[in-house]
């Protein structure tokens, strides 16, 4: 059994991704690790050089900077996906990280299913850290698992702007992989998350819309009245001890309305989490295979 890693970036010290981190979580159980390697501006593409791993393998790209609608990423992400030769490919953007805990886990799941054709991905569940690294969000709207080792070889694409993958159009059947991804997308320094939330509206909405909603990329973001998130009381992958060691701000409360800081929210996120133990209307980009 052969297993490749997969990712794209670009500009990730300008934005605080842990794309060293991410890569390297990962890099133990890969035969290969392909990186889509935008242009960055930022020094990004030698900071991933200098993991210095035979196994990694970068492919420079260019940004289409007239597409909208988050294409890029699953262009990005299909770059670096075509480019895999395993049996699985696995996925990782460039601030999602996985436990050292869960790679034997991983790996066994892969090799039990590595001849079962119904099976073309694995999912993953998620902890989407908000603000700081010591609470993550468990509020509705806020996707709760996602598919993040594919089957090669098979069509398998990026599906819209990369959150999951699809095949002819089709949701994927997969399995639970019982392993996590700790997603890190909303933890950075203030001034570092304007920058990023900038950079996802230009790429979302266009240059135009996304200065006009961030017009000093200077300013302390706001991250709103921090309702709806939980206490993590384990531990962080290995990998992030030093970033997290690091951490040099501090989050309170804003004025900001994030929407799971609205009332309709924290409602439906009371009677999902305290009553009903499930989500109403969850969002599911798969097909569960029965167990």
């Amino acid at each position: 059994m052969r297993i490749s890693g997969f990712s794209f970036v670009r500009n990730a010290v300008q934005l605080y991704y842990p794309v060293v981190e991410s890569i390297c979580s990962v890099l133990p159980i890969c035969d290969e690790f392909v990186v889509a390697a935008g242009d960055s501006t930022d020094g990004t593409t030698e900071l991933i050089r200098s993991i210095n791993d035979p196994k990694l393998k970068i492919i420079e790209t260019v940004w289409d900077k007239s597409l909208v609608s988050g294409v890029s990423n699953a262009q990005q992400t299909n770059v670096a996906l075509d480019a895999c030769t395993g049996d699985w490919a696995f996925y990782v953007q460039a601030d999602e990280v996985v436990h050292e805990d869960d790679l034997p886990v991983i790996v066994d799941c892969m090799r039990t299913h590595l001849d079962d054709r119904r099976v073309e991905g694995f999912l993953f569940d998620y902890l989407h850290f908000f603000a700081d690294y010591d609470h993550y969000m468990v509020s509705h709207g806020w996707y709760r698992r996602e598919v993040r080792v594919v089957r090669t070889g098979i069509g398998v694409r990026s599906w819209k702007s990369a959150q999951g993958f699809r095949r002819d159009a089709q949701k994927l059947h997969v399995v639970p992989a019982a392993a996590r991804i700790f997603h890190y997308g909303w933890v950075r320094p203030p001034r570092h998350m304007t920058r990023k939330a900038h950079a996802f509206a230009t790429l979302h909405a266009g240059a135009d819309t996304a200065n006009q909603r961030f017009r000093d990329l200077d300013a302390e973001f706001d991250f709103g009245q921090l309702h709806g998130r939980a206490r993590f009381t384990g531990t962080h992958p290995a990998v992030m001890r030093s970033r997290i060691a690091a951490k040099d701000w501090e989050v309170r409360a804003g004025n900001n309305l994030q929407r799971h800081d609205t009332l309709r929210i924290r409602l439906l996120s009371f009677l999902e989490n305290r009553i009903l133990g499930f989500r109403l209307g969850e969002h599911r980009n798969y097909i569960e295979l029965p167990r």
